[in-house]
Parts: C-alpha cells; sequence; structure tokens
C-alpha cells in the first residue's frame, strides 16, 4: 500500500496547495490513501466544515488534526459526528469526537490511523504512550496497517514515541512543529519514522504566519492578531510504501514542492 501523510495545512494558501498539487502526486506515485493534518485549515487556526469538505473534495481520505483542533467552536458539532477528522485520541473519555479511523482501501485492504497529541510543551492530554497501547490490540483484529499522526513539540517525545510503537505500527508521523525535518527512516523494526513532516502552507512566512508579526512578538512581547500570509504556498509531505501482509514500512520519503 501507498499512503501519502501532508504535513499540517494552513489556510487558503495551504488549501489550494493541496488541490493544485494533490492531482500530480497521485498520478506519480499512485498513492492508494491520503491522510493530510488540517487543524491550522481554516483561516491558520482550527478548523470548520467548509474548509474540511474542500480537503475531502481535493482527495484527501482522513483528516487528523491536534491541539487546534477545536478552535473554530462551530466545528464542534461537525467534528463530533465526521469520523473521518480525527482528534487527538488521548483527551479524555468523554470528549466529543472521534481519535482513530479505520478504513477499507480498494476493498482489499484496511487502513488505521490515528491521531495522538504529546504532553511537553502541550495541552493537559492523557499518556500518549498508554493510551495508543491500550487500543491496538482491537485494530489488530482488523489489521496490521496503522498509521499514527504523533502531533507533538518536543523532538525528545517524539523519538521516544516512534521507538516505543517501533514494529507494532506501520508508521509514526510526525507534526505540528511546521518545520520539515530530515531524519525519515525505517525503524530497526520496521516502522517508517519522521519526526516532523512539515507545513503545508505560504513558504514566505513562519511557520505560516505573516512574518513581520511573528518577529514583533518576539520584540515586544504584546498580543495580537495573526494573519496567514496569500502568498505562494509549499507543499511538505512523506510518501510511505507499506507492506499489505505484515504492516511494516518498506520505505518512507520526504516530498517538498511549491505551488505556482
Amino acid at each position: 500500500m501507498k499512503v501519502l501523510f501532508i504535513g499540517d495545512i494552513v489556510g487558503k494558501p495551504g488549501r489550494n496547495s493541496v488541490r493544485s498539487l494533490l492531482p500530480t502526486l497521485k498520478n506519480l506515485y499512485k498513492f492508494d490513501f491520503v491522510i493530510a493534518n488540517g487543524e491550522n485549515a481554516a483561516g491558520g487556526f482550527g478548523i470548520n466544515e467548509k474548509t474540511a469538505k474542500e480537503l475531502f473534495d481535493a482527495g484527501v481520505d482522513v483528516i487528523t488534526t491536534g491541539n487546534h483542533v477545536w478552535d473554530k467552536k462551530e466545528a464542534v458539532a461537525y467534528i463530533s459526528k465526521e469520523n473521518r477528522i480525527l482528534r487527538p485520541l488521548n483527551y479524555p473519555p468523554k470528549a466529543l469526537g472521534y481519535g482513530s479511523i479505520i478504513v477499507s482501501v480498494n476493498d482489499v485492504s484496511k487502513v488505521a490511523v490515528l491521531c495522538v497529541s504529546g504532553r511537553i510543551f502541550m495541552n493537559i492530554f492523557d499518556c500518549p504512550f498508554r493510551t495508543t497501547k491500550a487500543v491496538l490490540q482491537d485494530i489488530y483484529e482488523q489489521t496490521n496497517i496503522i498509521i499514527i499522526d504523533f502531533h507533538a513539540e518536543a523532538t525528545s517525545e517524539k523519538y521516544a514515541f516512534g521507538y516505543y510503537f517501533d514494529g507494532l505500527v506501520s508508521a509514526v508521523i510526525g507534526t505540528h512543529t511546521h518545520v520539515q525535518t530530515a531524519d525519515e527512516k525505517i525503524l530497526p523494526k520496521g516502522t517508517a519514522y519522521i519526526t516532523d513532516v512539515g507545513m503545508t502552507g505560504p513558504e514566505d512566512s513562519i511557520i505560516g504566519v505573516e512574518k513581520e508579526q511573528i518577529i514583533e512578538k518576539f520584540l515586544d512581547m504584546m498580543p495580537r492578531k495573526f494573519n496567514v500570509p496569500n502568498t505562494k504556498a509549499v507543499l511538505c509531505a512523506v510518501a510511505i510504501e507499506i507492506n499489505d501482509r505484515t504492516g511494516k514500512a518498506r520505505s518512507i520519503q520526504r516530498i517538498k514542492m511549491s505551488s505556482q
């Protein structure tokens, strides 16, 4: 199975980039399944029904999120019903929405997608290690192709999570920091890993926000509204090839493309 995981989509430039470049990527790599982190798809913070449908119409199969999942309050009711949009699995048990999904692909294979949040420098969540481990046995009864979006800040926590689940899942893909790392690898027991897949959004920005606003924030520490610049966008992603029988990853490749 060939899977494309698209990094954090930021605002309209990110959505436009997915719409314009995803057909080319599908034609080039022959992907069977597409996952995208969309927690910043609506104006740079959060996601709503309109932007989610735009990504689904563009060819995304499952949308993962993270700490900004509830930023758009009007999205709460939609996300609580739409199981293709995942909030972090390790929210408290009574939280609305879905932390995982199992999807049939080409009527032959099934793929499980999990969204999990780290805890270092993040919101207060349940333990990502124990919460994820607790659901795997039920997932194994349906599929051994399992892809995790680990939405976390600290590189050490991401590496620890990757090695902890090495051989137990097909891929651990880091999101959240919006900067693509150059450490993609197949871990010793067969799990594909990258610390951060990167951002899909305005290239001439600071992690998706107008540069001047971020610089001034560092200089004066005063609160201000952040805007997403409407400039040329970059799409960051990884292509993962997985053995359908064993669930082990065969390869992982970084992708970075600019849209015109």
